[in-house]
């Protein structure tokens, strides 16, 4: 089983960045899938939950209205859509199903 995070980066505040986690080794149709982070040297958080059927879709509160979560079956691939960037939401972002994680992609906003 393997989850590959990309597309973090440097973004200036009030930026964008798409992030995308491809995971083989699953059936990635049924899974229910999370995206978490963990800004440096605090505890990992929740971001965004999405389900395989439907999707129904989760954001949590400090990024809600701002970053969005997507999937592609077909490309067994799964995305969240970062607008409006602050230096808070500064972290590495995981992709995680089951007890399966990512090795995490660095998000840095800053000035």
């Amino acid at each position: 089983v393997q989850l590959v995070e990309s597309g973090g980066g440097w973004v200036q505040p009030g930026g964008s960045l798409n992030l995308t986690c491809v995971v083989s080794g699953l059936d990635f149709g049924r899974m229910y899938m999370y995206w978490y982070r963990q800004p440096l040297g605090k505890e990992r958080e929740l971001v965004a939950r999405i389900t395989a059927p439907g999707p129904t879709k989760w954001i949590e509160d400090p990024v809600k209205g701002r970053f969005t979560v997507s999937r592609d079956n077909d490309k067994n691939s799964l995305y969240l859509h970062m607008n409006k960037l602050e230096v808070d939401d500064t972290a590495v972002y995981y992709c995680k199903t089951a007890q399966y994680w990512g090795q995490g992609t660095q998000v840095t906003v800053s000035s």
